[in-house]
């Protein structure tokens, strides 16, 4: 009893029921304020993890992680290429590709399109397309048949579903004897496909390669070869390396310079709600300063008693360092119980909101992203937590500190 009497009258003073309800619901009130804020923490960042994760799955699968290109525009002899990249160990497939521009027109509906030839075999193993099909298969692309995939949001432009025929128009014309034409060429729609990213999902249309190669006069050539390596991370220099096993000349490019900029502006947004987030946080630990300052003038009696009993002004101090203390534990555990649970149920809890309210979070023709994504790292939650919990035992000092140097004299004056 000697050695733990102040954990125990500082746990006591946290659950105080009959002799001062007071005391209790003000600690209760700054458990709840600090459970509050590190449940909107984590539920914060995990939803900018979330962003960060899906936003490189999606652009990775569609865009690859590397690239190389000629630079005259196109690249002969691609299979010879796409068979010597494969050899590189850290290389997993190569997949040789044809860029364009175009119009599409359907009926009386017409849209601009970013055309990509693509052979399915080995497009499948570098992008992953073929998973994302939600009508139709990518190996319907077959070489001759003019078949095209369009992305979902482009189907419903221009109301074109599988069967239907669309005319690709492009800029380049014919000259003819009544004037200069543009070219045209009608593709029959074999497949849908959804990647969740409105820029994909309403601009870009497969084609296969050797229709694409046609369309656009490369005589069987290549616009380039995209590679899927082993570590994303390590793409720049994976991609230099096998320019220069083929021959170097070439152009390189890979997923970190065309979408850095996405990338940087997340963690700068994930850095700046930390800092934002975290000085709530900061407002309800700081609560417990007025909580053990109430709990110290309402105990003034009773730290008198103590130290007439014998106790020092060290185990007062613990004392009321141990209320903070057990009050910023509590209270992170609950917050970090709740902001998991919220993490982990988030879809839910958003799907039923847009179905009760009409509303929609993320408009898809707004933001890149349609879905709310959320993804916990455990790094973030001890961050979090240790943030939170040291906050609170620097909240307990100050009125831990007035408390021990109470005078029992002056306490017990009036008594």
């Amino acid at each position: 009893m000697a050695a733990g009497y102040e954990f125990w009258v500082g746990a006591r003073y946290v659950r105080s029921r009959s002799s001062n309800r007071f005391v209790s619901l003000i600690s209760a009130i700054s458990m709840l304020g600090i459970a509050i804020a590190v449940a909107v923490l984590i539920v914060v960042l995990s939803v900018v993890n979330g962003f960060e994760r899906e936003l490189r799955e999606r652009l990775l699968a569609m865009s690859a992680h590397a690239t190389i290109e000629d630079p005259r525009g196109q690249i002969a002899n691609w299979p010879g290429k796409v068979s010597r990249a494969v050899v590189n160990p850290r290389v997993v497939a190569a997949a040789p590709y044809v860029e364009g521009q175009g119009l599409l027109v359907h009926g009386h509906r017409l849209s601009g399109v970013e055309l990509r030839g693509i052979d399915p075999q080995f497009e499948d193993a570098v992008s992953g397309i073929g998973g994302l099909m939600t009508a139709g298969e990518l190996a319907s692309l077959e070489p001759g048949s003019f078949g095209i995939v369009l992305g979902i949001e482009l189907a419903r432009e221009l109301q074109a579903g599988p069967g239907d025929k669309v005319t690709v128009t492009l800029a380049e014309g014919i000259v003819t004897p009544v004037g200069v034409l543009p070219r045209e060429k009608r593709f029959t729609v074999t497949g849908i496909y959804r990647v969740g990213m409105y820029e994909f999902d309403r601009r870009l249309a497969f084609i296969n390669l050797s229709d694409a190669s046609r369309l656009y006069r490369l005589n069987g050539n290549a616009t380039g070869v995209r590679l899927a390596v082993t570590d994303i991370y390590r793409a720049p220099e994976i991609v230099r390396e096998v320019a220069m096993e083929l021959g170097g000349g070439v152009l390189v490019s890979d997923w970190t310079r065309r979408h850095v900029n996405f990338f940087r502006s997340i963690q700068i947004t994930k850095s700046i709600l930390f800092v934002i987030l975290l000085m709530v946080v900061a407002v309800a630990a700081f609560n417990i300063v007025s909580t053990l300052v109430m709990v110290v003038k309402d105990k003034q009696s009773d730290i008198a008693i103590l130290k007439t009993a014998g106790a020092r002004p060290s185990s007062i101090l613990k004392i009321f360092v141990t209320q903070g203390t057990i009050i910023g534990i509590v209270g992170t555990a609950a917050g970090l119980a709740l902001g998991v649970l919220m993490t982990l149920n988030l879809e839910n809890i958003v799907g039923f909101m847009e179905a009760t309210f009409g509303i929609k979070f993320l408009a898809a023709d707004v933001y890149f992203i349609s879905d709310l994504p959320a993804e916990l790292r455990v790094a973030d939650l001890a961050r979090i937590c240790g943030i939170t919990l040291m906050l609170a035992l620097l909240s307990t000092l100050y009125p831990a500190w007035r408390g021990a140097r109470t005078l029992p004299a002056e306490a017990l004056r009036y008594e």
